[in-house]
């Protein structure tokens, strides 16, 4: 639907949108909406996070709130995780191999799946290299505060944390698509 999340109440798509992102992401191939998980708190918290490619092409995981009707994000709520430092998006090389698949574990924290970054065989073998976030899964822990600048913390038992080269958001690595 082009970035539309829709709620479906009793076997019936309501007419309003919960959100829309449809002048935010760019679409075709394998890029678009990918990803939407609700905190596991949302009811007191009002969380929700959605993974998209942006208009440029680079993956975007923002963090939006419910608006005063539950059934409806709040469009100006929005937050996108500074998951590289400053930047606000992860560059997408190519326009393949985006992942984007987004889930709370059991634990309460956030994982997100990110591809390779694309093209045939992973040529820049990005997957395994230890100083990137494509082709890893991610493990954060986004119960932290809206003012928080990044958006997220880092778990203390995250196995690569404080390793050098690796990133510490990094679960697991070698992960294609």
């Amino acid at each position: 639907l082009g970035g539309r999340i829709r709620v479906v109440r009793d076997g019936s798509v309501l007419p309003t949108d919960f959100l829309n992102l449809a002048g935010s992401i760019s679409t075709g191939g394998e890029r678009g909406l990918l990803g939407l998980a609700f905190a596991p708190d949302y009811v007191s918290s009002g969380r929700v996070f959605v993974n998209f490619t942006n208009s440029d092409g680079h993956t975007v995981v923002a963090r939006f709130r419910r608006s005063s009707n539950p059934l409806v994000a709040d469009a100006t709520s929005r937050f996108d995780l500074r998951l590289e430092g400053t930047q606000r998006f992860i560059v997408q090389p190519y326009s393949n191999h985006n992942g984007g698949h987004l889930a709370f574990g059991p634990d309460g924290f956030l994982y997100i799946g990110l591809g390779d970054g694309g093209s045939s065989n992973d040529p820049e073998h990005r997957a395994q290299n230890p100083a990137e976030l494509l082709g890893k899964m991610l493990r954060i822990d986004v119960s932290v505060a809206d003012s928080d600048p990044a958006g997220y913390r880092i778990p203390a038992d995250n196995p690569f944390r404080g390793g050098n080269p690796a990133r510490d958001e990094i679960w697991a690595f070698g992960l294609r698509n």
